[in-house]
């Protein structure tokens, strides 16, 4: 039975071959084929466009693959560029289907390149694209060793020649050459401690979840009680004023109950002495410090 990558190796062959035997395609004939599946759908007209155009998405493929990532995942990616340029090519323009497609094939690789690379989100603006896919290659030049780090001097020199920060420079630095470390690697210790151990959760716990939830409905039942202590008007007020996510002024308060300004204030704390009085009764005189925590 053959292994994984002996299978893996098999499929890029299959790619490969079915590539390079696919026959080139005429200006008229290409342009054909783009009108007649953006006008009809014709699956088959697609099926030869994007199979005649594949080995511009292996080409492109081929120049990611020091990234670690499957060669057969990166091309796939590019024929997803290619149906994506099928879909938006404009015939009219007088344009190679291969010149608008390189476009869509190498955005799309570059994306996926981008997504998978590493587990640390590394940025999606096109200047930080532009660092991720240059910087190896800048690097190059001012390194002679892999694995050395950049000196402030070089790190000036790439940002001013890529037009960004050198924060970021030294940020993707970081990235690009160090990798990620698993949080399942053994602390240095006896115990066999993981990395994963030290992390700090700082959501509640779950007795304390619960706790919450059960206060947050004593108060909205001991609230919800209390209220129907008020008169209508009254009533209406502490809504507006007091329960509303958005409080209403004095003033249309009382210009919709034809009252004034201060009468709505005055009928206000009256709603609240009665809220106090009503909310202190069910509690007991054993939990009043526990009103506080309910108006």
């Amino acid at each position: 039975m053959r292994s994984a990558q002996e299978q893996l190796t098999e499929t890029s062959r299959q790619i490969f071959d079915k590539a390079i035997k696919a026959p080139m395609l005429e200006k008229e004939h290409e342009l054909d084929l783009a009108i007649r599946w953006q006008k009809n759908k014709d699956e088959a007209a697609l099926a030869e466009l994007t199979s005649s155009y594949m080995r511009l998405a292996i080409s492109i493929a081929n120049k990611f693959k020091n990234y670690g990532l499957p060669r057969t995942d990166l091309i796939q990616e590019g024929t997803v560029g290619l149906l994506i340029a099928a879909e938006k090519f404009e015939p009219a323009r007088n344009l190679r289907f291969s010149t608008y497609a390189n476009w869509w094939v190498r955005a799309t690789i570059q994306d996926y390149v981008l997504r998978n690379w590493s587990i640390v989100r590394t940025g999606t603006t096109a200047a930080h694209k532009k660092l991720f896919f240059s910087l190896r290659r800048t690097r190059a030049k001012l390194v002679s060793v892999s694995d050395e780090t950049l000196k402030p001097e070089s790190i000036k020199i790439i940002a001013k020649e890529l037009g960004v920060r050198e924060k970021d420079v030294a940020t993707m630095e970081s990235r690009m050459f160090t990798g990620d470390y698993s949080l399942n690697v053994s602390v240095t210790d006896e115990a066999g401690t993981e990395w994963q151990d030290n992390l700090v959760d700082n959501d509640p716990t779950p007795e304390a979840h619960v706790q919450k939830n059960h206060d947050s409905n004593v108060r909205s039942q001991l609230i919800a009680q209390a209220l129907t202590c008020l008169d209508e008007r009254e009533l209406k007020i502490i809504q507006e004023r007091r329960l509303a996510e958005s409080s209403e002024t004095l003033a249309a308060i009382g210009e919709k109950l034809g009252v004034s300004k201060e009468r709505v204030r005055q009928l206000e704390a009256q709603a609240m002495a009665k809220l106090k009085k009503a909310i202190i009764n069910q509690l007991g005189t054993d939990n009043l410090a526990d009103y506080t925590m309910l108006i």
